[in-house]
């Protein structure tokens, strides 16, 4: 019995040591990817599929993005349920799973759209890619729109009714206005300009861009000076006054928290106080900065409640009109118009009561 448990415990050892020098002769080759919890699943065919080299760029996976999604806890084999013993050499269509199998509300949500009948799901969405809305940035969100509506069209549509129709297409993620989304967000991403021109456009910064700022620590620190992930308004002010950030532009865009798929034009977005009536108690005071992460998606961190509009260079180049309303002092102004009413409508009624009494 001891001689067993001796043989066990070696056994044991030797097994430790072999899953040890196999991972290190991975990471050392550059190939130790995360799979999520799946990744003994998956790891076979992300060891072609996740390696430019092996595949071309319509099969290749980026491991990383990848790894973080939903569907990489599932596994590959959960969709892809159709692949043969002889694959890749086998049939080229290695499922007999949909969309709909597991998204079968959203489906029927996005068939009675006017989208439904003119893009499948993989129009916008890359299901080896697919994150969050709050995963996502606003300016993702638009790329996806413009895969069909060019940004001529879509200026030129807007426009016959929109007034600074660039200003509010840069400012706005298209979903805001055409899902049924009802709670939104200013979210505000670190962008550099391209060029030295103030009205140049603006690309939103990389993991790697701002992460060299850093020295590879994390890069929240930029704003977040104190990392206690939570950006007040004297942390925005400070990294707007920062000479060592000149060249770094903080853009603002407002988008929903959870968009819908229900895509169409909804009555009320036609209405200026849709957005420029929220008042100070409205949703539209929520605001996050938004972080790149070195997987592809974005991290939200709280912003102190009416940053974005009360906070003097905050965002120097975001203001929303209508979002500083007072109820109080919009109560004292219609008094004081009431009553600056009462003269000369008392004085004009009396007059009229009073007409056959005069000669």
């Amino acid at each position: 019995m001891k001689l067993a448990g001796q043989l066990k415990h070696q056994i044991f050892i030797l097994s430790l040591f072999l899953v040890l020098c196999l991972g290190a002769k991975e990471q050392a080759q550059g190939t130790a990817f995360s799979y999520g919890d799946s990744e003994s699943r998956n790891a076979p065919c992300m060891t072609c599929h996740g390696e430019q080299s092996k595949v071309d760029s319509r099969n290749y996976i980026d491991p990383i993005g990848f790894g973080h999604t939903t569907h990489a806890k599932f596994g590959c084999t959960t969709c892809h349920d159709a692949i043969t013993a002889d694959h890749p050499d086998g049939k080229p269509v290695a499922r007999t799973t949909n969309c709909g199998d597991c998204h079968n509300e959203i489906i029927t949500q996005y068939s009675a759209s006017i989208h439904g009948s003119k893009a499948p799901c993989s129009g916008c969405h890359n299901p080896h890619s697919v994150f969050s809305p709050a995963e996502v940035s606003g300016e993702q969100l638009n790329k996806q729109c413009a895969a069909c509506h060019t940004r001529n069209r879509i200026m030129a549509t807007h426009a016959k009714w929109l007034p600074q129709t660039g200003l509010h297409l840069d400012g706005i993620a298209c979903v805001t206005c055409h899902s049924k989304a009802e709670n939104y967000v200013i979210t505000i991403y670190i962008a550099n300009r391209q060029g030295s021109d103030k009205e140049s456009k603006t690309k939103l910064s990389s993991f790697d861009e701002l992460s060299k700022r850093t020295a590879g620590d994390q890069i929240h620190q930029l704003i977040d000076a104190n990392r206690d992930n939570y950006v007040s308004l004297e942390e925005l002010r400070a990294f707007n006054r920062n000479p060592g950030y000149k060249d770094l532009y903080l853009k603002a865009m407002l988008t929903p928290i959870n968009p819908t798929h229900s895509f169409q034009t909804f009555d009320n977005r036609w209405d200026c106080t849709f957005c420029h009536a929220s008042g100070p108690e409205g949703i539209m005071q929520v605001s996050y900065v938004v972080f790149p992460e070195p997987d592809g998606t974005y991290r939200q961190v709280a912003v102190e409640k009416g940053a974005v509009m009360d906070a003097l260079h905050a965002v120097p180049d975001f203001y929303l009109m209508g979002s500083t309303r007072n109820n109080i002092l919009n109560k004292v102004g219609l008094l004081i118009i009431v009553g600056g009413m009462v003269m000369p409508v008392g004085h004009g009624f009396l007059r009229f009561l009073s007409r056959k009494n005069r000669p």
